[in-house]
Order: C-alpha cells, then structure tokens, then sequence
C-alpha cells in the first residue's frame, strides 16, 4: 500500500511538473503588458484546478523556483543582484519574497560544499536578504505563503509565476572571478577597520559639516594606510613563495546603484573607487556597477561610496530646502542631478589628491611601495579587460543647473577628504 502511494505521488508530482513546464512558458514569452496579465491569470488558474493536486504543485512550483534561481547563478547573478533586479521589475512585494524563497530552497539544496566554493560574500548576502527556509515542507509551500501573506492560493500562485517570468527573462551577465583567499587579518587589522566603520556611521549621523569633515577625513587617512599595508604585506608573502609580484589576483564585486540620479552615483562610485585604486564599470540596463580590485580596496571603497553617497544626498535635499526657502525656483530634477555630478566631480579630484599624498609619506619608508602599487594597477587594469572587453564612455545628461553645480561642489569641499582634518 505504501509503495503504491508513493508511486501516485510521483506520478502526481511528474504531471504537475509538466503542466508548470507549460504554463511558465506561456507566461515567459507574454509580450509585457496585458498579455502578460493574461498569461499570468489564466496559468494560475490552471494550476489551481491541476487534477495532481495541491500538493503536488506546490512542490513542483517550488522545485520551478529554486531551477530559476540555479540558472541565474549560472548566467552569473549574485544573491543582492537577483533580489535587486526582481524588485526592480515587479516593484518588490511578493515576487520578490518569492524569489528570496527559492534562494533559500537552492542553497540547502546545495549544501556546505557550494557555499564554501561561493565563498563569504555570496553567503553575507544570502544572510542580509533574510534567505532562510521557513516553510515546513515544499508541498505544503504554497498554502504556508498564501497563510503568511493572508492571500488568497490564486493570487500566491500568480505571484510566484511573475517570480518566475522574471527569473525565465533575465540575460547572462558577466559573472565575477571567483574569490580570492583572504589572508588572515590581525587584531590591529580588525581593530582598524572597526575605527573606519565607526567614524564613517558618525561622520553620516551628525547635523554639523565640520565635525563630519574631520570625522571622514580621518576615515580616509586610515583606509589609505590600511589599503598600502595590505599592498606590502601580500608583496612579502608573494616574494617569501612565489618570487615577487602582486599576490594572488584582483576580485570584483557589485554595488547597487537606485534610482533615482544613477549616473550621477555611478560617478561618484567611479570617483570613489579610482582613489582606492579600483576600476568600476557601470550597467544600467541591470543597476549596479562592478568594482575590480584587490581585496582591501575593493572593502574600502564600498564603505567609503557608501558613506559619501549618504552625506551626498542628505547635502542635496537641505540645499535644496534652503534655495526653496529663499524664493528661488528651479526645476528640481535638474537641479540634484547637477549636484550629485558636481559633488562628485570635486571629491574625485580631493580623493586623488589625497591618495597621491598617502602614498607619497609611505614611500618614503617602503623603497618598494611604488613598484608594488604599479603591479597592482596593471594586474586590477587586465582583470578589468578581460572581464569587460567592451566599454563606452556615458554622456551624462541633466547637468544644467549652475545653481546645483556650484552647491554640490561646495559641499564636496566641505566633505575634506584629506588626511589633516
């Protein structure tokens, strides 16, 4: 009796397999608008009344799912990628949950062994998009999501398709080199870069520009020694082994770029990561911009754009209040575009001029500092080609606002960021 069950649930999960096959072709290849609504009630009324039962298309819809998700990883999608496009596409709410889901389901489906050769920052992502599985079974997934979202099963099952259509209609991407191993901080290394991580969240959270001047400033003069002591330790250790040269090979990560004003932030992401000795590369058309680097730039400029793009915005809007407050009238857009382009125009040139400046005192003391930062230029420069064999430059457009351009300047000025508060 058990085993003919179990031989009608196969039988079960093998039809529902088959008709979800159909019907998210159906809903993938909708053209966009109506037929796509369509496509998409029309497949989920199906599957509510699939003969293979609840059960059986639960799992076999979660089991879709989590194949999506598997194809994306290998059409070279990263965790915060894929959440950032589908919310982008669907305006986030459930599909966007959905597709969390199925990473969750595809990485305990992977196990110990894909997450170690993923390596820390995939699993880091993993585990700031709440990626856990907390349903109880997959044939019991989707009356467990309709529950949790207090949803009827047809408009869950009609979300989980337009996951699906999402998942279906992504391009490849350029996947990422694979991560490099790290080398064992020490105590001070750690102690260090807790100190610029606290300075930068100060430098975002006060009201006052001069403190936060010498709040970043004194951030970027330790990024700056962090950044070159790295350079020399792993030139030691290359030579100690290997007789010279950079050690090991640049990484790349990826870095959200939200609407509104991308440009203007890919820009100032530019900025940022040309003075930490990293090269950005900006896609649009996917929202993010891909960052080659050795490891300790590439962790220095994250945090630095971060905390800029922070002080940048809020420098943005209380311009903006103050130029309102004064009767002034602009068309806004114009006016923050031409500020963020600005604001990031004067802090790539105040970044250079203090990388120039850190580099120059280091090598005073380290004969072999310049040589070893040229190899490393060359090494991030041909990872860069490589990866991105086709690139163009990007006529940024909006920028017409004097008012703008002479304020974001401004408050770059203030941001300081040298090594003398």
């Amino acid at each position: 009796m058990s085993k003919r069950k179990d031989g009608q649930r196969q039988q079960g999960r093998a039809a529902a397999g088959e008709l979800i096959g159909t019907v998210v072709g159906s809903v993938r290849y909708a053209e966009d608008g109506a037929p796509a609504e369509d496509a998409l009630e029309a497949g989920a009324s199906m599957l509510a009344a699939a003969p293979a039962g609840p059960a059986a298309v639960s799992a076999a819809l979660l089991a879709a799912a989590e194949d999506g998700v598997r194809r994306c990883w290998q059409g070279g999608w990263q965790p915060a990628d894929l959440e950032r496009i589908v919310r982008r596409e669907t305006g986030g709410g459930a599909p966007t949950a959905v597709v969390v889901d199925a990473m969750a389901a595809e990485a305990q489906c992977a196990g110990r062994a894909a997450e170690r050769a993923r390596g820390p920052r995939w699993t880091a992502q993993l585990r700031d998009l709440d990626a856990e599985v907390w349903w109880a079974s997959e044939t019991g997934y989707l009356e467990e999501l309709a529950h949790r979202r207090r949803s009827s099963r047809f408009e869950t099952t009609y979300d989980v398709l337009a996951a699906l259509r999402v998942l279906g209609r992504l391009p490849r991407i350029t996947p990422l080199p694979a991560p490099q191993p790290v080398r064992a901080g020490t105590p001070a290394e750690s102690r260090a870069l807790g100190r610029i991580r606290g300075l930068l969240a100060k430098a975002e959270g006060t009201d006052y520009p001069e403190e936060a001047e010498a709040l970043s400033a004194k951030a970027q003069e330790l990024m700056a020694r962090h950044s070159i002591d790295e350079a020399l330790l792993d030139h030691a250790g290359a030579a100690g082994g290997h007789g010279g040269g950079p050690a090991g090979a640049p990484s790349a990560i990826r870095i959200g770029i939200e609407g509104p004003y991308e440009q203007a932030k890919a820009l100032l992401l530019d900025a940022v990561a040309a003075a930490n000795r990293c090269q950005a590369v900006w896609s649009g058309d996917v929202g993010f911009s891909t960052l080659v680097g050795f490891e300790a730039d590439l962790e220095a400029a994250e945090l630095l754009y971060t905390s800029l793009l922070l002080q940048a915005t809020t420098a943005m809007h209380r311009a903006g209040d103050e130029h309102h407050s004064r009767g002034r009238s602009r068309r806004t857009r114009d006016f923050r575009q031409t500020f963020l382009v600005a604001y990031a125009d004067r802090i790539r040139a105040r970044l250079a001029a203090a990388t120039d400046e850190a580099t120059a005192e280091a090598a005073g003391g380290a004969p072999d500092l310049l040589p070893v930062l040229a190899a490393r230029e060359v090494a991030v420069a041909e990872t860069t080609g490589e990866l991105f064999p086709d690139t163009a430059a990007v006529r940024m457009r909006g920028v017409r606002d004097a008012a703008g351009w002479e304020q974001g300047a401004a408050a770059a000025d203030r941001a300081r960021l040298n090594h003398h508060p």
